[in-house]
């Protein structure tokens, strides 16, 4: 199938409560619909990446970016070898965190569109997708080389209260799942 054909689909079928997710979602599906390259680091013009919200009970996990110089969530591009976005969220996770046995939901939870200067050396849009990411219980991060820095935050402390949206909807997704019973099979 492959990350952009998976992408369309994902994006497709998901139904944001907010008015102006639904308004990035239909952007996505037309950068989508418009650019093959979409999801490949080398689209100039952007291109969709991958986020993760890892999350452990009360605590989200961020990294230190170093080209940003901000506390954010952990993820990046799609590579050539991921089959679906969920899967390149995943494995972004499990290589900036060193945490082995992550869990994710395969519903996206968020979605933000930012300029930014990436491996291409020129001004560029990462159109990201984000997923809520669940550790096991006192799980430690292994900072990789990809970050400053790497640490749990308390939800209410996080030093970068752009992310609390995103935050507060990958929490309540799985608080909702939980209590539903939804978390056995998807994460």
């Amino acid at each position: 199938m492959g990350v952009h054909a998976d992408a369309l689909t994902v994006l497709a079928d998901w139904a944001p409560d907010d008015r102006d997710q639904e308004s990035l979602r239909q952007a996505y599906l037309g950068f989508l619909a418009a650019r093959e390259d979409s999801c490949d680091r080398s689209c100039a013009a952007g291109h969709i990446t991958a986020s993760a919200v890892v999350l452990d009970g009360d605590n989200v996990l961020l990294t230190l970016h170093p080209r940003v110089g901000k506390w954010l969530q952990l993820g990046g591009h799609c590579e050539p070898s991921d089959q679906t976005l969920a899967g390149a969220a995943l494995r972004e996770a499990t290589e900036e965190s060193g945490i082995d046995g992550l869990t994710i939901d395969p519903v996206p939870v968020h979605l933000e569109v930012h300029p930014i200067t990436c491996s291409l050396g020129v001004p560029t849009r990462h159109f990201d997708v984000r997923f809520a990411v669940h550790a096991p219980a006192g799980a430690q991060p292994v900072r990789s080389a990809e970050s400053d820095d790497l640490r749990w935050w308390p939800i209410g402390e996080v030093p970068n209260a752009d992310l609390l949206p995103m935050i507060n909807l990958a929490t309540s997704r799985g608080s909702h799942a939980a209590r539903n019973g939804d978390r056995a099979g998807a994460w």
